[in-house]
């Protein structure tokens, strides 16, 4: 029986250890805001996608491209992480006719975890 309380202060110990690691290992980096939003349908046709994440970026390994119905990429290929920002990434794009496009993304946070992700929106 003395045995009993030492066993309940291991497990507390663990248990306690076990819930610090979970809430660390959540904290990837997430889409927080888009601009054009998702789903969207704008009047006039953006000149830049705009993604802000919840972490900071690693730009070498971060990118965004935007692709019309077709598949046919309609951005200048010039995807970067805003200097002032590091958790800003942006894309200028090409004039846009009516239509719906795609923005996907990847990117890893300075954290190390990669997420990705897509959403539409349409220029009327």
């Amino acid at each position: 029986m003395s045995q009993l309380p030492k066993f309940f202060r291991v497990l507390a110990i663990l248990v306690s250890a076990l819930m610090l690691c979970v809430g660390s290992a959540s904290a990837h980096s997430g889409l927080k805001r888009a601009e054009p939003a998702a789903n969207s349908s704008l009047k006039r046709a953006p000149a830049e996608i705009k993604l802000q994440f919840t972490e900071q970026l690693e730009p070498a390994y971060s990118s965004v491209t935007v692709e019309d119905k077709d598949g046919e990429r309609v951005d200048n290929d010039d995807a970067r992480v805003d200097p002032a920002n590091a958790s800003l990434l942006r894309v200028s794009l090409k004039q846009l006719a009516p239509g719906t496009y795609t923005v996907i993304w990847r990117v890893l946070s300075v954290d190390t975890h990669v997420t990705e992700g897509r959403y539409t929106f349409k220029v009327e």
